[in-house]
């Protein structure tokens, strides 16, 4: 059964997208299946793929409509080898039809229910907002990967998106924790970064993944060819690091696994 991963945090450029995409190309150089489901209207993700969005014929949008299924809607990405559930402006009408439809926030969930066995990852990069595209996120994860600079807005927003969680936990998705803090475009040298660390570190202490992801130029441009930084530089730093957090992720998995069977 596959687990499912959403890539979250509402404030904008703090690497969502970017650690999705070189996430998934990550857990697939670890032998792990996985899709990648994209439901940010800007359709960044797919482009980051190598998926052209205006080309797609069918999409996020259409499998949220109940207009197509997850299966139908699946493109392959080639050379990252992950599965891609693609995204394009389509997904902006998504937004306002959704509020007038049934089940609304459970759409995602639904559909996503018919391929889990199919994947050892499902990570779902979120539009920057806790909009209803999000709130389906939510509702169908297991999950909440946090990415996040460290600087002093990124944790008042982290509060407003804790607290998000928990009220889907309360009423939508009971199942639904955090997975992980991941800091993004980390500078070692600057003291702020050790700062929010630290604060990091008092309220969440092993949420916080000890992976950072370094500023890297590799990763900026990697997304511009339509490659995850693994296939683009596998020996850049930021590859590296990515190829680290997919690590992390698994060894703290199977240390869950081990307590949960003791």
């Amino acid at each position: 059964m596959g687990k499912i991963i959403a890539v979250t945090n509402q404030k904008g450029g703090v690497g969502k997208t970017t650690t999705s995409v070189n996430l998934a190309a990550s857990l697939v150089a670890t032998q792990r299946k996985v899709l990648l489901v994209d439901i940010d209207p800007q359709g960044n993700a797919t482009m980051g793929s190598g998926v052209n969005k205006h080309e797609v014929e069918l999409s996020s949008y259409h499998v949220l409509m109940e207009e197509a299924t997850v299966a139908e809607a699946v493109v392959a990405t080639g050379e990252a080898g992950y599965d891609l559930l693609p995204s394009n402006a389509d997904l902006t009408a998504a937004e306002v039809e959704l509020l007038q439809q049934p089940r609304r926030e459970r759409r995602l969930r639904d559909a996503l229910v018919e391929i889990i066995g199919d994947y050892d990852y499902i990570l779902i990069d979120c539009p920057p907002s806790l909009n209803m595209l999000t709130l389906n996120a939510l509702v169908a994860s297991q999950a909440v990967m946090i990415p996040m600079q460290c600087e002093y807005y990124a944790l008042e927003g982290l509060t407003a998106l804790v607290n998000t969680i928990e009220e889907v936990r309360g009423s939508l998705n009971p199942y639904l924790k955090i997975e992980g803090l991941l800091r993004t475009m980390y500078d070692p040298r600057n003291r702020l970064s050790g700062d929010v660390t630290e604060q990091l570190n008092k309220h969440f202490g092993d949420k916080l993944y000890r992976t950072v992801i370094p500023r890297n130029v590799r990763l900026a441009e990697a997304p511009s060819h339509g490659l995850p930084a693994l296939i683009y530089d596998k020996n850049s730093r930021g590859a590296q690091a990515y190829l680290a957090l997919a690590g992390e992720m698994i060894r703290r998995e199977g240390g869950q696994n081990m307590t949960a069977s003791a």
